[in-house]
């Protein structure tokens, strides 16, 4: 079984997406508070449909709570920290049964004081860079005030970050990143039981 962690989760619709695909996987959802939306939401049923009452998922208050309920600590080989910041795309890590795949939350993605601590389990799903992708994307930069000071940048000793003239303001959706990196770790060991 694979577990998909949402660290602080705020569109309840991208949550019900999720729990969709892990009902329809075996995968066990964890959701990391604070939520941004209660877990009686209707968006969030609407887009989970009839799925939701079949999904395996567990809450917790916090990310500390997460690791000392499930058995980890940070840095454990079982973590995979999805980010765009990190240099290594998923497609060069290996899963195995029982891995978490953490995302972050929508509007900031991992908290990049949590990336600082464990560069070695930061991977990232290919995208255009921003100029590429977006046509205005110097105004969206502009707007979004994102700043060169970031902590995890700052603190890049180990080379796991992407250079911070490729910082990128454009992302996947969540629930589609999830997919994506759930069905490379189904792939990997052989879509067992499917």
């Amino acid at each position: 079984m694979f577990n998909i962690v949402l660290l602080e989760p705020e569109i309840p619709a991208n949550t019900g997406n999720i729990g969709r695909t892990c009902v329809v996987t075996g995968s066990r959802l964890h959701l990391v508070g604070p939520l941004g939306f209660s877990l009686n939401d209707d968006h969030l049923r609407r887009a989970g449909l009839g799925y939701w009452h079949s999904l395996d998922v567990v809450t917790y208050a916090s990310w500390d709570d997460f690791l000392e309920r499930c058995g980890l600590v940070e840095g454990d080989a079982r973590l995979h920290l999805l980010t765009k910041k990190a240099r290594r795309t998923y497609a060069e890590s290996t899963y195995r049964d029982g891995d978490f795949l953490v995302f972050g939350k929508e509007s900031t993605g991992i908290d990049e004081g949590l990336l600082v601590r464990m560069p070695q389990r930061c991977e990232r799903i290919p995208m255009l860079p921003d100029a590429a992708s977006i046509t205005d994307a110097g105004e969206w930069a502009a707007r979004s005030g994102k700043a060169r000071d970031h902590v995890a940048l700052a603190q890049d000793v180990c080379g796991n970050f992407v250079d911070p003239d490729d910082y990128r303001i454009s992302a996947l959706n969540l629930s589609n990143a999830a997919a994506i990196v759930l069905y490379e770790a189904l792939r990997q060991t052989g879509f067992e039981g499917m």
